[in-house]
């Protein structure tokens, strides 16, 4: 049986799930499933979640072996990283994330669906890289995009694929602040610890239905063809 490349941890009301495969912390389904499956158990008994990565990589997006397969295989996995962000996006409490490295591609998707989003510092690329490698960015992504960066960067970031170092990512919106990398983790959960403390979760999770219902609803409403009409340019041998 294969180890799960996701941990659950619960330290006191804050739930902490890490992704750690030992490489790039790429999106497959089983990484999206077992988040998925980290996020309900969080439901049950936790006030808050921080996200994380392992050292040096958030996430480098999605499995690009997956995603240069077939189309029908992208479509597939592209359907698995919907369902994770807008999971995230629309969680009954706060979300941390713990950026602790590269966010690239579905890692700055991921940054984008959540409540709070603490950058390590360092040499790291952090963005949507998608139109400079050949994909294009999905409609759902460009939603979140909307929530969450400024507007400044939008075009720059969608459309250009700007890809940011950590304090440009403040800048931009993907992240809201940076610290030293071995101090990421612990801000994220004292973050999510005074969250879960200060804020009432009946209130919290009204009021985030009533901040992101109509997000949500334009992108549930249009995901069918949002994914229907995704193509990879796959690169010729």
């Amino acid at each position: 049986m294969t180890e799960s490349a996701v941990t659950y941890e619960l330290h006191d009301r804050v739930a902490l799930i890490t992704i750690d495969d030992g490489k790039a912390n790429a999106i497959s389904h089983d990484i999206a499933a077992d988040v998925q499956d980290a996020l309900a158990r969080a439901k049950s008994e936790a006030g808050a979640v921080v996200l994380a990565g392992r050292p040096g990589r958030f996430s480098a997006g999605f499995d690009l072996s997956v995603m240069t397969s077939s189309p029908e295989a992208a479509r597939n996995l592209l359907q698995a990283g919907a369902d994770l962000a807008i999971e995230i996006h629309e969680f009954p409490m706060p979300v941390v994330i713990a950026s602790t490295g590269h966010a690239l591609a579905m890692g700055a998707i991921l940054l984008m669906s959540a409540d709070v989003r603490i950058g390590a510092e360092g040499n790291f690329k952090i963005g949507l890289n998608e139109v400079a490698i050949g994909m294009p960015v999905p409609k759902f992504a460009v939603e979140l995009a909307r929530t969450s960066l400024s507007n400044a960067a939008f075009t720059a970031a969608v459309n250009h694929a700007t890809v940011y170092d950590p304090a440009g990512a403040v800048i931009a919106g993907y992240l809201d602040q940076v610290v030293a990398d071995d101090a990421v983790l612990a801000s994220a959960l004292a973050h999510a610890a005074e969250l879960a403390e200060r804020l009432d979760s009946d209130a919290f999770a009204l009021t985030r239905r009533n901040c992101r219902s109509a997000s949500l609803e334009l992108i549930r409403s249009g995901l069918a063809a949002d994914i229907a009409t995704f193509v990879v340019k796959v690169p010729e041998a």
